[in-house]
Order: C-alpha cells, then sequence, then structure tokens
C-alpha cells in the first residue's frame, strides 16, 4: 500500500532533533510521500527548505487564521516568492478559527479572502482550518473560492450539513488520528461512511493529533502513524484497504497535482 499524509508539520521544532529518523519511520511504514503544512511566515520557509531537500516531501505556504494579525502585504508578497519552489504544491493552511481567537475575527476574515484570491492567481489548491466559525468559512467560501478550484477541509469535523456544503464547493475531506479515538471520534465515525471515497484524504497533523494505538505511548504524533489513521478509515468504511489505499493515494495526488507514480 502507497500512503500520503496529507497534512503534517515538519517544521515543528518537536522535529528538529531527529527528523531524519523520522523519514526512515515514514518510509518504513509505506508512507511514500507528505505535505508539510506552512503557518507563518518563518515557518513557511523553512518547510520549503524541509521539502525541497527530501524526495518524497511536499510544501504548502500560507498564514494561519492564528498568525493573521502577523499578516500583511509584504508577508504575502515574499510567500509568492516561496512559492516559486518546485516543492511547492499547495497554499494554507489558512482559513478561520474562531475558538481560541488569537487574531481578530475580522482579521482572520480580511486575510482569507486575500490569500484566497493570490491562490486562485497562483493557481494552487487551498488546505482550510475552521474552527468553531458557525458556517462563516463556508459563507466566504461561497462568495471567494472560484468555481473549479481545488482545495481540502484538514481535519473535518464538522456535522452532515457541513459536509455536504465542502462537497458541494468541490472540497476534499482530511481525516485526521480523532478517528481513532473511542470517545472524541464518535461522532466522524459515524460520518466517514458519507465522505464519497473520491474525497477522502488521511492526514496526521503532526506533532499533533496522534492517532490509537500509538497514542497510549507516545506524545508526539509523525507521519508514519497516518497508518493508523488509514487503517481505522477502511474499517470504518468497511472496505478493502489494499484498493481504499490506492483510492486515497491518487486523490492527494490529483489535489496536490503529483504525480502518482
Amino acid at each position: 500500500m502507497r500512503l500520503f499524509d496529507s497534512h503534517c508539520h515538519l517544521d515543528d521544532r518537536a522535529f528538529d532533533k531527529d527528523l531524519n529518523n523520522v523519514i526512515h519511520r515514514m518510509h518504513d511504514a509505506g508512507v511514500v510521500s507528505a505535505m508539510t503544512i506552512g503557518t507563518t511566515f518563518e515557518r513557511c520557509a523553512k518547510g520549503v527548505a524541509i521539502a525541497e531537500s527530501i524526495p518524497g516531501v511536499y510544501a504548502s505556504v500560507g498564514i494561519h487564521p492564528h498568525d493573521a494579525k502577523s499578516c500583511d502585504e509584504d508577508v504575502l508578497k515574499t510567500l509568492k516568492d516561496l512559492a516559486r519552489s518546485p516543492s511547492v504544491c499547495a497554499w494554507g493552511e489558512i482559513g478561520l478559527d474562531f475558538n481560541r481567537m488569537f487574531s481578530p475575527r475580522s482579521v482572520q476574515e480580511r486575510w482569507l479572502i486575500r490569500q484566497l484570491e493570490i491562490s486562485d492567481e497562483l493557481k494552487l489548491p487551498v488546505i482550510f482550518h475552521e474552527r468553531d466559525s458557525n458556517g462563516r468559512l463556508i459563507d466566504i467560501l461561497k462568495t471567494h473560492f472560484t468555481t473549479g478550484r481545488n482545495g481540502v477541509v484538514h481535519c473535518f469535523s464538522g456535522n452532515e450539513d457541513e459536509l455536504k456544503q465542502y462537497l458541494d464547493l468541490g472540497l476534499y475531506i482530511g481525516i485526521t488520528g480523532i478517528v481513532t479515538i473511542k470517545g472524541r471520534g464518535e461522532d466522524l465515525r459515524k460520518i466517514v461512511p458519507s465522505i464519497p471515497v473520491d474525497r477522502i484524504l488521511i492526514e496526521t497533523d503532526a506533532p499533533y493529533l496522534t492517532p490509537t494505538p500509538e497514542r497510549n505511548h507516545i506524545q508526539r504524533n509523525e507521519p508514519a502513524f497516518v497508518r493508523s489513521v488509514f487503517l481505522a478509515l477502511a474499517k470504518v468504511r468497511q472496505e478493502d484497504p489494499v484498493s481504499l489505499a490506492e483510492i486515497v493515494w491518487n486523490n492527494t495526488c490529483q489535489l496536490y497535482g503529483v504525480d502518482s507514480e
């Protein structure tokens, strides 16, 4: 089986001391590729450098809603320059987070819309973050996300109605280790069978959201553990893992414009 961790943060300081070992374990687990996700200018630059140095690792650039207050046109111009790297295959993670409110709502919305414009200009797929926006992200996407664009809702944890609206917008749905967690993942496991098979991606969000069983003995998540996410997904959907793995692999390659071979 070929697996693709569609969303991780290899630039995180948690990986500074043993990134090479993390990549070796990733490959040993059958995880052929990974997308390392940008959240701030500094972390985007670090992530692109990592992707340029490791075959099979790709990068995205973008300003996370938590850090929207630090965004301006100069920052975005620099990210556009970074996006010229062949290793950069997406824009994000961008979106809205009205849970922690590290940046004011109006600021989050302003720079989300501006980054949608830039991603459209560069023809890059978009990686979306959403938490407690109460439908506001969907409202903005209906107005500002051009028809025919590609994107993924990272770490989906919404309801059936939200799922339908994301699918209607043509988005992929990212499934994390939450699907493996007995209590926290119960609602997600009920919804997972409703996701069309050609719209599913798997992700770790490493070093966060460690799946079961790894979370029983290790705190830090890493790309190798996307295998546990995938096996839980196949079990919940009652699908053959080998066939499902190939479909999810192709979904991810198609979204990011990566050669599936």
